[in-house]
């Protein structure tokens, strides 16, 4: 994706170094949740859709989980077999897992964050790298160019956020930027977010469901599906 300098620099960097990957099982897994919701995201890039992202959120006694499966075909290629996030009551992340292709390139990633302390373990072109970053302990994990993700941060401020409020994100595994959350007047449930010189506005629902994003400067925008979400319609774009 191409909004900035800033931003097309940790794309890049994502795809020549196979900084977006992860190990693990085909599609989702199951799990003991106390409660789950599943949903798909459309992916449309200058009014043609060109992707989709399907998603589980579930929520147990120990906190939340987002696993992801996708497709998307522009403005990059984009191949997700499996992308899971591990949150506490809190929302804080302390599992994230990529496996996957972007760009035609292969790459995994398994990251464990223990209070702002993350470590990597790398996988691309059959070879594995350990890397270590220090990060702010409750920074989102937006992964580029994923939009699921963006559900933590929806399912945290929800409806009716007031105030503006200066957070982080972990462009995971690259780098942590600055994120900041205010609200859209005269729109209680949208929220206007501005990071790394990119602005992002989304709309959730009372219970943190994400309805809608759009990033101008990209031409993306992000609609969620109605209905029941169909595992058998998971097939590649054309």
């Amino acid at each position: 994706m191409k909004p900035s300098r800033a931003w097309t620099a940790v794309l890049c960097l994502a795809v020549l170094a196979g900084l977006s990957g992860a190990a693990g099982t085909e599609g989702f897994r199951e799990n003991s949740a106390v409660s789950s919701e599943k949903g798909r995201l459309s992916v449309y890039f200058r009014d043609e859709m060109v992707g989709f992202e399907d998603y589980v959120w579930s929520e147990d006694d120990f906190g939340y989980t987002l696993e992801v499966i996708g497709r998307m075909t522009k403005p990059l290629d984009l191949d997700v077999e499996r992308l899971t996030i591990h949150l506490n009551k809190s929302f804080i992340a302390y599992s994230y897992i990529f496996k996957g292709s972007i760009g035609g390139l292969r790459q995994e990633v398994t990251s464990h964050l223990s209070e702002g302390r993350v470590t990597h373990i790398l996988t691309f072109a059959g070879q594995e790298t350990r890397l270590e970053a220090q990060v702010r302990r409750d920074a989102f994990l937006l992964p580029n160019p994923l939009f699921s993700p963006y559900i933590v941060l929806t399912k945290k401020f929800r409806c009716g956020q007031t105030e503006k409020a200066d957070c982080a994100a972990y462009i995971i595994p690259q780098m942590e930027v600055p994120l900041r959350v205010e609200p859209v007047e005269g729109a209680p449930c949208r929220l206007a977010l501005a990071m790394a010189g990119v602005q992002v506005e989304v709309e959730t629902d009372a219970d943190g469901n994400l309805l809608s994003l759009l990033i101008p400067s990209q031409n993306l925008k992000v609609t969620k599906n109605s209905g029941q979400l169909d595992r058998d319609s998971l097939k590649p774009l054309e």
